[in-house]
């Protein structure tokens, strides 16, 4: 197949390049627009493609998205991740939902909130996650609140610098439940980037 690319399609392809693309693919599945097994398969290939002519095969049945940088930026009222025996990551660009839904089994969820585009003051997750591991990258200005959050056989921890008395940007609000896993928070020095909302 990479003997066929020409161009910027021939391009090798980066870690961020293969991470927009497994955004793309998540929202994609999160719309209907993708089962499970059609995700499960392009994410595989996403993480194991060497150019961007391999990641843009893809895609290439999706819409189009919109850079965030481009303009407005639509915000979901709820968003979903679903997964069994995968691993997702939310990264650069990812624009945070009002709510998150996360349904995992056997796999792991990594949202990077210092690479994200935040509108709004709040987030809440509804997590149901069995023998898996949710991982939330903050910066400064972000509070993490656990309190409604149900464990079996579960632990959560916060790693990281503290960032008391620092103005409260985004509450992120986790319930629901998590067996046999743990919800490890990892506190940086890279402030969120809040944007206006649209």
């Amino acid at each position: 197949m990479s003997g066929e690319l020409t161009g910027t399609t021939g391009l090798r392809a980066s870690h961020a390049d293969r991470d927009r693309v497994v955004d793309v693919l998540t929202g994609a599945a999160g719309d209907g627009r993708l089962t499970a097994e059609e995700l499960d398969e392009r994410v595989e290939a996403a993480l194991t493609a060497r150019t961007l002519g391999e990641l843009a095969v893809l895609t290439a049945d999706l819409p189009v998205t919109v850079e965030a940088g481009a303009g407005a930026v639509e915000v979901k009222d709820v968003g979903r991740i679903e997964q069994r025996g995968s691993s997702t990551r939310r990264g650069e660009g990812w624009v945070v939902p009002r709510r998150l839904e996360i349904v995992s089994h056997l796999g792991d969820v990594t949202l990077d909130f210092t690479q994200a585009v935040i509108t709004q003051d709040t987030l809440r997750i509804d997590l149901d996650m069995h023998l898996g591991k949710l991982r939330l990258i903050i910066g400064p200005g972000v509070v993490v609140d656990t309190d409604s959050l149900v464990t079996g056989y579960g632990k959560v921890k916060t790693r990281g610098p503290g960032d008391a008395g620092a103005p409260v940007d985004l509450r992120i609000e986790i319930v629901g439940q998590i067996g046999f896993g743990k919800v490890l928070v990892r506190r940086t020095r890279h402030a969120v980037r809040k944007s206006p909302t649209p």
